[in-house]
């Protein structure tokens, strides 16, 4: 079984939500990645996200934009992130996404990426600019390898949309939880309870949501009615804001906690 599902049913049993912390690979180093995951692990964060830095990142605001830039410009490249999971599976087994747009993972070839993917102890991907209607390709390579292959969900999509989502996905839906780019809020949607509502209607995979948040608040706000939690552009910024502080991996390790702990 996926690690994904493996913590989706260890959560339920606990009665517990998943926060799933997103943050770039490669930003300020791919050695500060490491220490990220590892501290984030010991934190209570129940599953990684790490983006892969793209030079046209369309769903992502300033924040994830600028991380981004701050990645390319140090060389971090695709194959270096899946070596670098294949490194952490000597430390820890918490379950890791790769979220990035479609360019790199063609240019690394589909079947080579789903492969040394998951031959390297990375769990699933999420690809935003790749629709379940186009990724074909993508869901039959994973399927022969147990790899998860996770497909957003949006406040505007209509029931039919709802199926073939959840027809494709595995490991989880996304739900983002609002029309725009990423990137904290002050408030979240009116709508987004009875959003998740909706999509559980026609769906038994978990349903996590992300974009716009940031506070403990929000994510037991979102718990509430979720399978998980996600969290990504307010990370980003921590690390931005602590990353000249020696300490700073303590300091963000903090704040983390405390999403874990409103998730759970």
């Amino acid at each position: 079984m996926n690690r994904i599902d493996k913590k989706f049913r260890e959560l339920r049993k606990k009665k517990q939500k998943a926060l799933v912390a997103f943050f770039t690979a490669g930003d300020f180093g791919l050695s500060t990645t490491k220490k990220l995951v590892l501290e984030f692990d010991k934190r209570g964060v129940d599953i990684i996200e790490l983006g892969v830095p793209f030079s046209d990142p369309v769903a992502d605001g300033q924040v994830i934009q600028a991380s981004s830039e701050r990645a390319l410009k140090r060389g971090t490249k695709l194959k270096d992130i899946i070596k670098l999971v294949k490194g952490l599976r000597n430390s820890t087994e918490i379950p890791v996404i790769l979220m990035g747009y479609y360019n790199p993972v063609l240019k690394y070839g589909l079947k080579k990426f789903v492969s040394d993917c998951s031959g390297n102890g990375v769990d699933g991907v999420i690809i935003p600019d790749l629709p379940p209607d186009e990724a074909e390709d993508l869901v039959a390579e994973a399927k022969k390898r147990d790899f998860a292959t996770i497909f957003l969900l949006s406040p505007t999509s209509t029931p039919d949309r709802i199926r073939l989502v959840s027809k494709g996905s595995k490991g989880f839906i996304y739900y983002v939880s609002l029309t725009g780019i990423t990137g904290a809020r002050a408030n979240l949607p009116k709508e987004l309870a009875s959003r998740v509502r909706l999509i559980k209607r026609y769906s038994d995979k978990p349903v996590c949501v992300g974009f716009g948040v940031s506070r403990p608040g929000q994510v037991r706000e979102i718990a509430r009615v979720a399978d998980g939690v996600i969290v990504g552009s307010a990370i980003v910024k921590e690390i931005e804001k602590d990353s000249k502080r020696k300490d700073f991996i303590i300091r963000v390790g903090d704040y983390v906690q405390k999403l874990a702990e409103a998730s759970h």
